[in-house]
């Protein structure tokens, strides 16, 4: 009985913990196209960064962070690291994310 209750309130606390989680997720483009399977994303909220979510084979990524407020988006593209600052919510937020290319360097920008 003990272990059951034990078991409750330890899913009760994860459970809470994890709806105050916000979550950062998008898809990623170059020149209209969907970028590669596994292309690096990493968020960094205040002193705090995120393991880096990797895109999927259609362009898609998700970052699951633990602060509200500003945060900045880096991804590993062909040996660049272009950076784009977002706001973090309670609920999720999308941030399509559009590379460009300018004199050889990289830039993000949401689309």
């Amino acid at each position: 009985m003990r272990k059951r209750a034990s078991s409750l309130v330890l899913s009760i606390i994860l459970g809470a913990t994890a709806a105050h989680a916000g979550e950062i997720y998008g898809t990623v483009t170059e020149g209209g196209k969907l970028v590669a399977e596994g292309t690096a994303v990493v968020a960094k909220c205040g002193d705090k960064a995120y393991p880096a979510a990797k895109t999927d084979k259609t362009g898609t990524y998700h970052v699951t962070v633990a602060e509200k407020g500003k945060c900045t988006l880096t991804l590993t593209y062909k040996g660049q690291s272009p950076a784009l600052e977002v706001a973090s919510y309670d609920q999720g937020v999308q941030v399509d994310l559009v590379l460009e290319a300018k004199d050889g360097k990289y830039t993000a920008r949401r689309k």
